[in-house]
């Protein structure tokens, strides 16, 4: 090591604790696929503005980060709106590598030209901060004037701040203006410490030892004399997570803010902060299913996937398959193929996926491969040439294995793979067998490039029945092939320790005649035996043809209408629309499957075919004009019939900032005990995402309302049973009008009701669910050495945390109001949209006041160094929470409205309060220890 560098390492070194202190967190980021929740785990992120983000928007959102937009200086690129502007004296030279053309710095209109041209705009939009690239390009021209050109850039930065002040900026180089700049700069940045890109070449490079230590020089520099943080850009191929990770360490142990990306910087990479990759693409044949919701990936694959905190991405084979696929965005890549593909794909898909191997993708192969698999592939793996003899001895069965029903002997039609020593010694074999001539074939395995899962080892079809049962555990498969590791999992089944509880009711029959003396209609039932019994949140919708004159039962339509306004006047009352209608398909290409034919496409009106806009917007507004209270919104629409939308009618959804439920068919009972029966949150379709309802409604438990009428009393079952010993769904009461026509079926209204109310639960309308599940797919994770970063748009506010997590350690966590105990782990509660959170194996005695559990919502949380609290709930049934109060610290309410403490008997610290209010604003005040 040279005397220069040794000095230097020496220098950064001794800053480093002061620097980490100090110096942000930065992101530089110019792809359009990171969501802003991504973004916002950095305290700066650097993009390209021309992408379409609301800087003013982002800093209300998230006011610890803030968005920087990215400028170019001495260059421009011909596709820059302002670029045909540029005179051309002062065009000095050509950047071919970037096709951009290199501006001269000395001409004295420069400086305004570049503050009214390139920043005014982006200023006006509402960005205060801004990264200054290229300032050395100059060098590119044939003859210039160092002297002239850095001045013309000083020029440049004073113009800035005199035009814009408050302005922030970071410099890429122009090392030697920064001391004629320093207090009108922010930061410095330089490219490439460790690793670098040839663009010439095209290629990724390390950077030479000399190179490096001239650099480091610069940066030492700066960081001494000017006191200024210094960032480093470092590019390494972006599959290459373990390099970028390593690149970013040594940055970091040199005190300087990492930063390692792509050499396009068109994936999240990482420096200190490392966000969680949380997609999985799923590849499938869209001809195995009519539509996506069918498809077995999704049936059973993707609520796993869910709850341990992934989100799934479907490509159709049939169609060109996705390029750059990366890992800062995805977590692995599963194939579910029910037979065999199409010879007119098997190559391009078989490519694909060595592709996706090469670069480190963990692949999963599940069910059948689909194509055949032999040498050519990266996976050391054939199937294709050897037919086992029988009988087949079974010689492995991971404790994986046996999950929901027992591994049964292979059938004369058994195929599995032989592996080549190589990989079956780095492999873990999950379920393997020998045939009679001692050959060795393999069902399951964890393999170095990811693994595979061959039928029948994967799902079992209970015969006779509509049934399956999952015959590896799900959870763990996903685990170990993909190598997923533990963090803290966005959760939508719990908000402050407590499992959320929500209503609704379908519109179907709300004017059907109940079998009760007088014979009311169906929707008066409704509220007199539920609505005025159980003042929870409800979410009520109608069926506009149902109700409205010029429907099907114009001769009732004015009392119809009438106690539809009784019932949406009704305070605990969310407003929906269950469609005009009542469309059984709204999907195309679903309506050629085969079906009951007692099925209608739609409700039959005369001269009407289901048009969208008519079923969704029409129903909404007629519900607005004629039965919503004044000032009363109406924004949810709930699916009706197959509840399996199109891409486009979900694009409708969106556009009229409509929110949507249902669908799912979560059903798991006792005489169908099987996660096979537990759906996912939702499924996306042409980047619109439709939400599932938590559980499905009675008319599955009522055998298609053929009966038994009673039978919704098993949806206690259903709460039960995704309740523990994983909390896999929120408590949903779901069910239609016609469920209150029927003694039976009110009883069971009744057991599912009081059922729900005997348990700690958190009631919410829909609506409130709905943008929990939207902002899960929107949710970043990050790691920052033992912290976790948690962004999200700020309606989920509860992580999960698996039991290797440990548990919150409450003195080292921002915005993290408590957290409870689980059937599956600590659920945390966080204050707001960020929040960041240390863990602890043993909870030290010493741990400060917080809030156990609550039914209610956390607002205007504040906590201050002494342990003090103060923040308000607010919900929407009478109180009751618990927190832990160390005995020097006592609880009070603005009002002075709440019970007296209960202590836990088990548990001393621990203080259960009430209240008959819906809102408290709180304080925890502390006195100093002795």
């Amino acid at each position: 090591m040279s005397t220069l560098l040794r000095s230097c390492l020496i220098i950064f070194l001794l800053l480093q604790s002061m620097w980490a202190q100090a110096s942000p967190t930065v992101s530089v980021y110019y792809g359009k696929g990171a969501s802003l929740s991504e973004l916002a785990l950095f305290d700066i992120s650097v993009i390209e503005s021309e992408h379409g983000y609301d800087p003013v928007a982002y800093r209300k959102a998230w006011p610890s980060s803030e968005l920087y937009a990215y400028a170019s200086v001495a260059e421009a690129g011909l596709e820059r709106k302002y670029f045909a502007k540029i005179p051309e004296a002062w065009k000095m030279a050509r950047n071919g590598a970037w096709n951009s053309i290199v501006i001269d710095q000395t001409p004295e209109q420069w400086p305004a030209f570049f503050a009214e041209e390139v920043i005014a705009p982006l200023w006006n939009k509402g960005y205060r901060g801004f990264f200054l690239d290229t300032m050395d390009s100059y060098r590119l021209a044939e003859k210039f004037n160092e002297e002239d050109q850095q001045a013309g850039l000083v020029r440049v930065i004073q113009k800035l701040n005199e035009r814009f002040p408050g302005i922030k900026l970071i410099l890429n180089r122009g090392f030697e203006i920064v001391p004629r700049v320093r207090d009108q700069i922010q930061m410095v940045a330089a490219e490439s410490t460790f690793r670098g890109w040839d663009a010439s070449a095209k290629r990724y490079i390390d950077i030479q030892p000399k190179d490096r230590e001239w650099l480091l020089g610069q940066l030492q520099t700066i960081s001494k004399r000017d006191k200024l943080p210094v960032l480093s850009i470092d590019y390494v191929p972006p599959h290459d997570r373990e390099a970028m990770r390593e690149t970013a360490k040594k940055i970091n142990e040199l005190g300087i803010i990492p930063w390692v990306t792509d050499a396009d910087l068109r994936t999240l990479g990482m420096g200190l902060v490392e966000a969680k990759a949380r997609r999985v693409l799923i590849l499938h044949n869209g001809s195995e299913a009519p539509v996506l919701n069918k498809t077995a990936a999704h049936r059973f694959l993707e609520m796993p996937l869910n709850y341990l905190g992934y989100i799934a991405d479907y490509a159709d084979i049939r169609q060109k398959l996705p390029a750059n696929v990366t890992r800062d965005r995805y977590a692995g890549v599963i194939t579910w193929f029910d037979g065999s593909i199409p010879d007119k794909r098997i190559k391009d898909v078989r490519d694909w996926i060595k592709t996706q191997s090469v670069q480190k993708m963990p692949v999963l192969l599940l069910s059948t491969s689909g194509f055949p698999i032999n040498r050519s592939l990266p996976f050391g793996a054939n199937h294709t040439e050897i037919t086992p003899v029988h009988p087949l001895k079974k010689v492995k069965e991971s404790n994986l294995y046996n999950f929901e029903t027992k591994v049964l002997a292979p059938d004369n039609d058994y195929e599995g793979w032989t592996l080549t020593p190589e990989i079956l010694k780095q492999s873990e074999e999950l379920l393997s067998f020998d045939d009679a001539k001692g050959k060795h074939f393999v069902s399951a395995a964890v393999t170095p490039w990811g693994g595979f899962i061959l039928n029948p080892y994967l799902i079992e079809e209970v015969p006779g029945v509509d049934q399956a049962r999952w015959v590896i555990n799900p959870f763990s498969m996903l685990q170990k092939t993909l190598r997923l590791a533990d963090f803290p999992v966005p959760d939508i089944t719990t908000e402050n320790g407590r499992r959320l509880l929500l209503a609704h009711v379908d519109g179907d029959a709300f004017p059907s005649k109940a079998e009760l003396p007088g014979t009311p209609f169906a929707a008066e039932v409704l509220q007199r035996e539920i609505l005025e019994r159980y003042r929870i949140p409800h979410t009520i919708s109608i069926v506009e043809a149902e109700l409205s004159p010029k429907g099907l039962y114009p001769q009732w339509s004015q009392q119809l209408e009438n106690i539809a306004r009784r019932i949406f006047k009704m305070p605990h009352v969310e407003i929906a629309s269950h469609s005009y209608s009542h469309p059984f398909y709204w999907e195309e290409s679903n309506q050629k499957s085969t079906v009951s034919k007692e099925v209608n496409l739609n409700l039959n009106i005369p001269g009407y075919t289901v048009n969208l806009d008519r079923e969704i917007n029409g129903s909404i507004d007629y519900i607005r004009k004629n039965l919503a209270p004044p000032n009363k919104p109406v924004e949810v629409f709930l699916w009706s019939g197959d509840t399996a939308p199109s891409a486009e009618a979900l694009a409708i959804i969106d556009a009229a900032n409509l929110l949507n439920l249902n669908g799912g068919d979560t059903s798991i009972t006792r005489s169908n005990p099987s996660l096979t029966a537990v759906g996912s949150w939702g499924i996306s379709k042409g980047g619109h995402l439709q939400v599932y309802a938590p559980i499905t409604n009675e008319n599955i438990y009522t055998n298609l309302w053929h009966g038994p009428f009673y039978g919704f009393e098993k949806v206690t079952e259903t709460f039960e049973m995704t309740g523990a010993p994983r909390r896999l769904k929120a408590i949903n009461i779901y069910y239609h009008f016609y469920s209150t026509t029927k003694v039976a079926s009110i009883k069971a209204l009744h057991t599912a009701y009081q059922w729900a109310l005997k348990q700690d639960n958190h009631p919410i309308f829909v609506s409130e669910y709905v943008h929990k599940a939207k902002d899960y797919y929107e949710f970043a994770v990050a790691q920052n050495g033992d912290t976790w970063i948690m962004r999200g748009p700020g309606h989920l506010r509860t992580v999960r945390l698996p039991a290797s997590l440990g548990t919150p350690l409450m003195s080292s966590s921002h915005n993290i109001a408590g957290y409870q105990t689980g059937p599956d782990g600590y659920y945390a509660h966080m204050a707001g949209g960020a929040a960041e959170m240390q863990t602890v194996g043993t909870i030290p005695s010493s741990e400060p006041a917080y809030l156990v559990d609550a039914n209610a919502r956390i607002q205007d949380w504040a906590a201050q160094p002494d342990g003090s609290l103060s923040f308000t709930l607010q919900g929407h049934v009478p109180l009751e929470w618990s927190m832990k109060l160390p005995q020097n610290c006592n609880l009070s309410s603005a009002k002075n409205d709440i019970s007296p403490a209960k202590a836990l008997v088990n548990q001393p610290n621990i203080r259960v309060f009430r209240s008959s209010q819906t809102s408290a604003k709180l304080e925890v005040q502390c006195r100093a220890r002795p």
